[in-house]
C-alpha cells in the first residue's frame, strides 16, 4: 500500500496531465458512440471555450500546489488532524481521507456556491453551458475553483491528510468530474446499481438542468451517499433535462468575454 501511494506522491506534472487527457478523449470517444443527448453544435469549438477555463484552472492547481506544499510539511511533522488521533490500517486512512475531501471539497463547497449568493455569481458560469458534455466538467470560473481549493485544504487540516492521500483524491475526482458530466447513454438499471454509492452521469444531468429544483440538487462528485444523507438527491430520467440557466443570456454561452463578466453582471436576477 505504501508503494502504492508513494506512485501518487512522486507522480511527475506530465504524468497527471496525461491522466486528465485520457479521461477526456476516452469520454470523448463514448459520447460520440453512444451518446445520451443528440447536439447539433460545433464539438471542437464548444470544447475549444471550455479548454480556456481548463487552462486557468490547471495553472491555479499549480500555484496553489506551490503554495500550500508548507501545510502538508507542517500537518506530517506537527502529527495535526483527527487521523493522527487513531491508529488504523493506511487502506482504512486513505478511505476516511477521500471521503473527507470528497464532501468538504466537492459536496459541502458545491452546496455553498448554489446558496450563497456571492459565490453562486461565479459558479454559475458553470452552469450557463447549453450543450452540457466531458469537457463541461473544466467549465470553471476561476474564483469558483479557488473556493474548491479553499475547501480542500480546510478538510486537510481538519484530518490531517498527508500528501499522498490528496493527490490520490485529485486522480479520483478528475475521473469522476468527467464521466459524471459526458454526454453518455448509460442503461437506466445500470446506471441506478452504481449511483447507490458512486456519482453516475445520469446523475449529474439533473444538477445541469435550466431550472430549479433540479438545479439544486446531486451537489456530489465521487460519492453519492452526501445527497442520499441531506436529502438532495434527484433521479429519473436524464434524457427530460435542459441544459443551460434561466436567468443569464443562454445564446452567449460561447462567448468567452461574456462569460467572465457574468459574475459582475448586476442586471442579472440571482436567487
Amino acid at each position: 500500500m505504501e508503494s502504492f501511494l508513494n506512485f501518487f506522491e512522486t507522480m511527475p506534472s506530465w504524468q497527471k496531465f496525461l491522466w486528465v487527457i485520457t479521461c477526456i478523449s476516452i469520454s470523448w470517444i463514448i459520447e460520440l458512440g453512444i451518446p445520451l443527448m443528440n447536439f447539433s453544435y460545433k464539438k471542437w469549438k464548444h470544447a475549444s471555450r471550455n479548454f480556456v477555463f481548463l487552462s486557468i484552472e490547471m495553472a491555479i492547481n499549480v500555484l496553489f500546489g506551490l503554495a500550500t506544499v508548507g501545510v502538508f510539511l507542517w500537518v506530517a511533522e506537527s502529527q495535526f488532524g483527527l487521523l493522527h488521533l487513531v491508529d488504523l490500517p493506511i487502506w482504512a486512512e486513505l478511505l476516511i481521507a477521500v471521503a473527507a475531501l470528497d464532501f468538504f471539497a466537492q459536496y459541502l463547497v458545491h452546496f455553498m456556491l448554489h446558496k450563497v449568493n456571492f459565490m453562486w455569481r461565479f459558479h454559475l458560469v458553470h452552469h450557463s453551458d447549453t450543450q452540457v458534455d466531458v469537457t463541461s466538467a473544466t467549465r470553471h470560473h476561476p474564483i469558483d475553483y479557488m473556493f474548491r481549493e479553499l475547501f480542500a485544504l480546510i478538510a486537510v487540516l481538519i484530518f490531517g491528510i498527508p500528501l499522498a492521500f490528496y493527490l490520490f483524491y485529485r486522480i479520483l475526482t478528475v475521473f469522476f468530474a468527467y464521466t459524471s458530466h459526458a454526454n453518455i447513454f448509460i442503461p437506466m438499471k445500470l446506471d441506478k446499481i452504481i449511483g447507490y454509492v458512486f456519482v453516475t452521469p445520469n446523475m449529474h444531468k439533473f444538477h445541469h438542468h435550466r431550472e430549479l429544483p433540479w438545479t439544486d440538487s446531486n451537489f456530489g462528485n465521487i460519492l453519492s451517499i452526501w445527497d442520499r444523507m441531506f436529502g438532495t438527491l434527484t433521479q429519473g430520467d436524464p434524457r427530460e433535462v435542459v441544459y443551460g440557466l434561466d436567468i443569464v443570456d443562454e445564446s452567449r454561452d460561447q462567448d468567452l468575454a461574456y462569460q467572465f463578466k457574468l459574475p459582475f453582471d448586476k442586471s442579472i436576477k440571482y436567487k
